[in-house]
């Protein structure tokens, strides 16, 4: 049998469904699992009469593979990749490459590159978006790490990949982690986005007590415009077209409120601090499934903690509408933040992050794929220096013209007592950032004062930093009787 073009080490369902993904391209391929059952099992089953060769020893499985080899690996991130990494070392030749598909840590994926492309090896830390069904048919892919792997990959990615109308939804996205940051922050606007979208389902469920074909519609209407179509929002809808067959009821209503993640919106909230980038929507959504765990907690506490008296007694279709509007305002800044981020990460790590590029390939194959992807990439391709989303035209005037909507829409989830975290933090957002002057010249004030940390002053040139003895100044004040 020929040599295989491609491998695959690890047939988890991901795994699975990028090996046929590839071998459906036309490449002949190898794969490798730990486990000798699960391998017997892919062959037996999906991969029967497919052009795959299964390997049941890492050393028959590199010996399979043309030169140079390019090996996708999908194991758990952490340990198991670097277990892997180690055992493939000794057995391939320079010039191979390594490809990490999972959503491994970015700092691994940094140092993983650095001590492979040591010993002449490739390694591509690429992070892949669109779940299982995307791995088959086609997900975002977004490589990064060694660019002489990458180009030897391309011809396969660019296959695999899910295909828009400007091309496949991959591209080279820099050195290092730069791949698996990219990813990261994919994932932290992901959170944000489930976030927005369950708080406006909350709304309209809580104020007006739409049924669930009620809400299916709404979703689905939704979808069908240039703000809101998108994959989160079509299979929003899709959900609520779902009946139990037990209760005969939504089936979204018999799912426990207690929601799961697996880190990489934690990662994204904890590299934005370090950075010093603000993204509020999207810690407000990783803390909202912090929240949601404290279930037994929050069902106690809804015993002795009364709601506010009231109902909603306004007209129904237009707090939908407002609702809408409210969410599309919130899921621009909830992109906004997670562009910035990337801004800020490229030129701290040197990753030469091509923005226009990253929201073409998440146009198609992955999560937070929307139609409004095609006027980011406009607004970035129009100007390059964009610092922030919001300052975009188009953008920038949207907003205006829905703000209003925006804010009737949190009073009265604050005046109803219904948690509405991610538009609160969205809107913050978009206040703190149109505001010319911020409070924190009184916080400035307090940090001089008890510990001597400085601060700049508004008559002086920025980067100046003056100090005030305010003890002395205050016992000086009252030993003259003076207030100034």
């Amino acid at each position: 049998m020929a040599k295989r073009t491609f491998g695959v080490i690890g047939l988890a369902v991901m795994g699975e469904n990028l090996a046929l993904n590839v071998e459906s391209r036309g490449f002949p391929i190898a794969v490798y699992n730990r486990s000798p059952d699960k391998t017997e099992k892919f062959m037996a089953g999906r991969a029967q009469g497919k052009d795959i060769k299964a390997a049941y020893s890492l050393e028959e499985f590199v010996q399979t593979l043309e030169c140079p080899r390019n090996i996708l690996v999908m194991v758990k991130a952490g340990k198991p990749v670097d277990a892997v990494i180690e055992q493939l070392k000794p057995l391939l030749d320079k010039g191979d490459t390594i490809i990490d598909g999972g959503n491994s840590l970015y700092d691994d994926t940094e140092r993983r590159t650095k001590d492979l492309e040591s010993t002449g090896l490739g390694f591509v830390g690429m992070g892949v978006s669109g779940g299982e069904e995307g791995a088959l048919n086609g997900p975002s892919l977004m490589p990064g790490g060694t660019e002489a792997g990458y180009r030897d990959l391309e011809p396969i990615l660019t296959k695999i990949a899910a295909q828009v109308d400007d091309g496949p939804c991959v591209t080279y996205i820099g050195p290092g982690g730069a791949g698996h940051y990219v990813k990261m922050v994919h994932n932290g606007i992901e959170y944000g986005d489930m976030q927005l979208i369950a708080e406006a389902y909350d709304l309209m469920r809580s104020t007006l007590n739409l049924s669930g074909e009620e809400l299916e519609q709404v979703f689905s209407e939704w979808n069908q415009t240039d703000e809101l179509k998108s994959f989160l929002i079509e299979i929003t809808a899709d959900i609520f077209s779902n009946t139990d067959p037990k209760t005969h009821k939504p089936l979204v209503d018999s799912i426990l409120d207690a929601a799961g993640q697996k880190g990489t919106g934690r990662w994204t909230v904890v590299s934005s601090l370090e950075l010093g980038v603000p993204i509020p929507t999207i810690y407000a959504a990783v803390n909202a499934r912090v929240m949601s765990a404290y279930k037994d907690e929050r069902v106690a506490a809804s015993k002795e903690i009364e709601a506010p008296a009231g109902n909603y007694e306004g007209d129904k279709q237009e707090f939908i509408n407002k609702v809408r509007d409210a969410l599309y305002c919130s899921k621009m800044c909830s992109y906004a933040q997670g562009m910035a981020l990337l801004s800020k990460a490229s030129s701290e790590f040197n990753f030469q992050l091509n923005l226009p590029e990253i929201a073409r390939i998440w146009k198609g194959g992955c999560i937070i794929q929307a139609g409004f992807l095609d006027k980011i990439k406009k607004a970035f391709n129009e100007n390059p220096d964009l610092p922030n989303l919001l300052l975009a035209p188009e953008f920038k005037q949207s907003i205006i013209d829905r703000q209003a909507a925006w804010r009737e829409v949190l009073s009265t989830a604050n005046q109803l007592g219904i948690a509405v975290p991610a538009f609160s933090s969205s809107l913050d957002y978009f206040d703190s950032y149109r505001r010319a002057s911020l409070p924190q010249n009184l916080t400035q004030a307090q940090r001089d004062y008890f510990g001597a940390h400085t601060y700049e002053r508004v008559d002086r040139p920025r980067g100046e930093f003056s100090h005030t003895e305010w003890t002395k100044v205050a016992e000086k004040s009252l030993q003259t009787g003076t207030t100034d």
